[in-house]
């Protein structure tokens, strides 16, 4: 008779302001992390590493839409015949206390349990000395695991079945290839805890840009990595068996994937077999250069692109090594999405050095009116550990926030040369209210009925991105349907509070919450329900700035393209051309 050993998956969420974890009955964005950790477990599972007469039996858990009960994962671990072991994955650093406190009650208990993601591989790649939160980890037993678990995983289950763990796993030198891998999988009945069935996928890994705020570059590399289109066609497959078409490609940078074309050819192919496959993905400023890109995707499902824009202010963005954005290209690059009737996401940073409250209002004020951006989300400028940012700050010894529950981008980290922390976090929630303001939200709805698009396509982001802000505190990231609360899962640092203050708190706020978000629903809906029946005119008739096709002299009437640096800019870029058009003229 075969013997089970106990595999727990779990990615934990983090903390809100008042110390409850931040949960809801329907999340929005699913793990890539978790999927990739449960395929690959899978895969050993059918392989039955742990020899012929053991089973593994795998559980996952996202603790952004399941509470996560310690005491009955050690119950289940200790009553499994052969033992088991529980894994915390995809640990950002905002992840980590939650992490540490996830583990704490498991390793009283004698628990084996391993942490790994981001904040781990990241502290470890770029810092000379031990994190205090990984220091902490080690401390208590846990296990740390840097680099990626392909051709990986199946060592860690034997050395857990065998009581021989290590205490690190480092493969940040040698990251594996991922063609040919198990897919990600996540099983049916969690998906439908996502808003919509929504499940993720990496196409490929690495970027090839050096962005001094981002982590991903020093965990996951700077040469692209990719799965085949194959291994996509699989994923598909599997996927619509389980009646789930909508996809998160979760690749930093999909327009940097070699092998982009063929992974679109195979989705445009699925979809004429009548697989319905929706997607989003991520992509940079210059994917419209590439011939047939943004054609492509959107044959292939594309519905929604990310795009990191981050600031248009050219010295800000090279000062970040963000050189390959470019303002002069930002509008032909969304027109051509928008020609495609892809909705446009753009993530921007505030706190750049040279940003004030004046500047930010002015730049993005410049944006409502000249960019025909979608959806427009904000961070904090944060120096996230395994970023070259936190790397310079710990090196010089600049003070930053030892509580790595805020480095969520929600909030502020660190002091600011020129605002005070007050100044960057008014600047940050106002910065939202004035995208979000009224008369923007029906604009850009009547900008995508002019390009045949339904206003109700736009709505539920524009409410979601809003409310997330306004309502529930939290980033539109982190966000989901309905927030659910645990009065026992509460930080360890702040007290259990009693039930008869508890639930009727969060009873109350509650049915605030909802009277919120329905007034919400009633006003942007009602706008949305009037713009579409007014359709047939403005797709006739509507025209504004940010539609206008890009003209050769706008660089001298578009205030994008003035003042903040952007005039040196666009200067030193049409000396470039000149230069360019000479070489090609001899």
């Amino acid at each position: 008779m075969a013997k089970t050993f106990k595999l727990v998956l779990i990615k934990p969420s983090h903390y809100d302001d008042d110390g409850y974890v931040i949960q809801w009955w329907r999340s929005g964005i699913p793990s890539n992390t978790l999927a990739s950790l449960y395929g690959l477990a899978r895969d050993c599972a059918e392989r039955r590493v742990l020899g012929a007469d053991v089973d593994i039996e795998i559980a996952g858990y996202d603790e952004t839409n399941t509470r996560i009960r310690t005491d009955r994962i050690a119950r289940e671990i200790e009553t499994s015949p052969a033992g088991g072991l529980v894994m915390i994955v995809g640990v950002q650093s905002n992840q980590m206390p939650r992490a540490l406190d996830i583990a704490a009650p498991l390793r009283a208990r004698g628990i084996a349990v391993g942490i790994g993601g981001f904040h781990v591989s990241g502290t470890i790649a770029m810092l000379p000395d031990i994190d205090p939160d990984v220091a902490r980890a080690t401390a208590m037993g846990v296990f740390l695991f840097a680099g990626e678990a392909e051709d990986r995983l199946e060592g860690v289950l034997l050395d857990a079945f065998n009581e021989r763990l290590k205490p690190l796993y480092n493969y940040l030198n040698d990251l594996p290839g991922i063609d040919g891998t198990p897919v990600p999988h996540l099983p049916p009945q969690r998906l439908l805890r996502t808003a919509g069935a929504l499940t993720s996928f990496d196409a490929g890994r690495g970027c090839p840009y050096q962005c001094s705020f981002c982590t991903i570059i020093n965990v996951q590399g700077r040469k692209s990595r990719r799965r085949s289109s194959d291994d996509i066609e699989a994923i598909v497959r599997e996927n619509a068996a389980n009646g789930v078409f909508r996809y998160f490609i979760t690749d930093d940078n999909f327009a940097r994937n070699k092998d982009w074309e063929a992974i679109f050819d195979r989705m445009i192919a699925l979809r004429r077999e009548g697989i319905k496959i929706k997607a989003i993905i991520q992509v940079d400023t210059l994917c419209h250069n590439i011939p047939n890109f943004i054609e492509k995707a959107a044959k292939a499902g594309v519905s929604r692109v990310f795009i990191g824009l981050e600031n248009i202010n050219p010295d800000s963005l090279i000062g970040a090594k963000k050189r390959q954005n470019k303002i002069t290209e930002y509008r032909k690059m969304l027109l051509a999405w928008k020609a495609q009737r892809v909705t446009t996401y753009a993530g921007y940073i505030l706190g750049f050095p040279n940003d004030t409250p004046a500047s930010i209002r002015r730049d993005i004020e410049i944006i409502k009116r000249e960019l025909p951006i979608d959806i427009l989300e904000f961070f904090f400028l944060t120096p996230l550990p395994g970023s070259e940012d936190h790397k310079v700050l710990h090196t010089k010894g600049v003070p930053v926030d030892a509580d790595m529950n805020r480095y969520d981008l929600n909030h502020v980290c660190t002091d600011h040369p020129v605002m005070s922390r007050a100044e960057w976090e008014g600047i940050y929630r106002d910065a939202w209210r004035i995208f979000y303001s009224d008369d923007h939200v029906v604009t850009v709805q009547k900008r995508a009925a002019a390009m045949g698009l339904s206003p109700f396509k736009l709505v539920n982001f524009q409410i979601w991105f809003k409310g997330s802000i306004d309502i529930e505190g939290v980033h539109p990231l982190e966000s989901g349907y309905f927030r659910l609360k645990s009065r026992r899962d509460r930080r360890p640092t702040l007290p259990i509070e009693s039930p008869f203050l508890f639930y009727p708190r969060y009873a109350g706020e509650t049915l605030v919450k909802l009277a919120r978000w329905g007034g919400l629903w009633l006003k942007h809906g009602g706008q949305a329900l009037r713009v579409r029946r007014d359709r047939e005119r403005l797709r006739a008739e509507y025209a504004d700035i940010a539609l206008t096709p890009v003209d050769e002299n706008e660089t001298e009437t578009l205030e994008l393209f003035k003042g903040r640096d952007a005039d040196s800019f666009v200067a030193r870029q049409k000396k470039i051309a000149a230069i360019k058009d000479g070489v090609a003229a001899a």
